[in-house]
């Protein structure tokens, strides 16, 4: 019988499941991968069935779609197709603060490396790369990263990427408030310039050529990203941009929910490295977004006020959630200020801008 073989930390783990489950239906909060998330915590912590094992079903899936680093890359083939680099091409400057965003990440992998001195700790190099990244706010990108350098602590990693953006409408403002003044959030920005049809074809080629000559270890997120895009703004083959804005990610995200539910089973999720983990990367999304928002105050410096220093928080590539909490908390200054538009340039930049840390963390900690 389950009951006679059931641990506590067994039963926790599937308490944890109900919660990421009610989180998602009661509360929005990422409802697309948290539900499948939370199911899969409860399949793998069943006693005895062995769903999430290494024969199991979402086990296999694991395998077949995590470890490969398949059902990351497909996702962002996905949000290349569902995504308008639009403001970005009209912008480029925006490129800066969703360069700027990442810093997150390079500060937590100092403090991840640095928490070994606290007893009960001991994170690698890999480790700490892979954690560190969770500050993007890129749940595939965090995947991809930490199925690459640190698979055992991929569910605590995943779970703690997507909270997090879940958790942006909550955790961005007061740090956007805080530094910020009245008077720069009210900062009324000027129209976009219209986007030429070539401008839009053009920009998957020349994003993914400079990646290839120059960081060829993000090829595979960025390619897919341009690759998604290229099918969005070609024009001529609706039917394969739909199935990517549609079919193929939802069924990759249904997967991809199971396989990193079947990580948080007791015995790999029950840990303090686990308790680490959630800190750090509350940690990393706070440093990305105050980073944004301070090179948005240098931009808004710079250019004689033109540029509202709210939109530094789209830094963070959780799109495009991060640009809707600029639009709000600048519409809370000022009623007529609609930030929507602008804040998507970073907000790109930030997806982009994830891939590239990604790449470098590989390049240089990967084995």
């Amino acid at each position: 019988m389950g009951i006679a073989n059931l641990t506590w930390g067994q039963a926790l783990m599937m308490g944890v499941g109900g919660v990421l489950i009610y989180l998602a239906i009661a509360k929005k909060f990422e409802p697309l991968l948290l539900v499948p998330i939370g199911f899969g915590a409860l399949l793998s912590n069943i006693p005895v069935a062995g769903i999430g094992g290494h024969d199991g079903m979402i086990g296999q899936i694991y395998i077949v779609g995590v470890e490969t680093g398949v059902f990351p890359l497909l996702i962002f083939m996905g949000v290349g197709a569902l995504t308008d680099f639009g403001a970005l091409i009209a912008r480029p400057s925006t490129l800066l603060l969703g360069a700027a965003a990442q810093f997150g990440i390079f500060a937590t992998l100092i403090g991840a490396v640095a928490l070994n001195f606290v007893p009960g700790f001991d994170f690698s190099l890999q480790d700490a790369s892979a954690i560190a990244i969770i500050g993007g706010a890129d749940g595939p990108t965090a995947i991809f990263l930490a199925s690459r350098l640190a698979p055992e602590l991929l569910g605590a990693i995943a779970v703690a990427a997507y909270s997090y953006m879940a958790l942006v409408p909550i955790i961005q403002p007061p740090i956007m408030r805080a530094l910020t003044t009245e008077q720069e959030r009210a900062v009324v920005m000027q129209q976009l310039r219209p986007v030429s049809r070539l401008e839009r074809m053009l920009f998957p080629f020349v994003v993914l050529l400079l990646c290839a000559a120059l960081l060829p270890s993000a090829a595979p997120l960025i390619g897919m990203l341009t690759f998604g895009n290229l099918l969005r703004e070609c024009g001529v083959v609706e039917r394969l941009s739909r199935a990517a804005q549609n079919e193929i990610i939802n069924i990759v995200t249904i997967m991809l929910g199971l396989a990193v539910g079947s990580k948080l089973s007791a015995d790999k999720f029950l840990t303090l490295e686990t308790l680490g983990i959630l800190l750090l990367g509350a940690l990393a999304f706070s440093i990305g977004t105050a980073a944004g928002v301070i090179m948005g105050k240098i931009m808004h410096r710079v250019t004689g006020g033109k540029v509202n220093p709210l939109i530094g928080a789209a830094g963070v590539s959780a799109v495009p959630m991060a640009a809707r909490v600029v639009n709000r908390v600048g519409l809370e200054a000022d009623h007529h200020n609609f930030l929507l538009m602008h804040a998507m340039g970073p907000n790109v930049a930030g997806v982009i801008g994830s891939a590239v840390a990604a790449g470098i963390l590989l390049a240089l900690t990967g084995t």
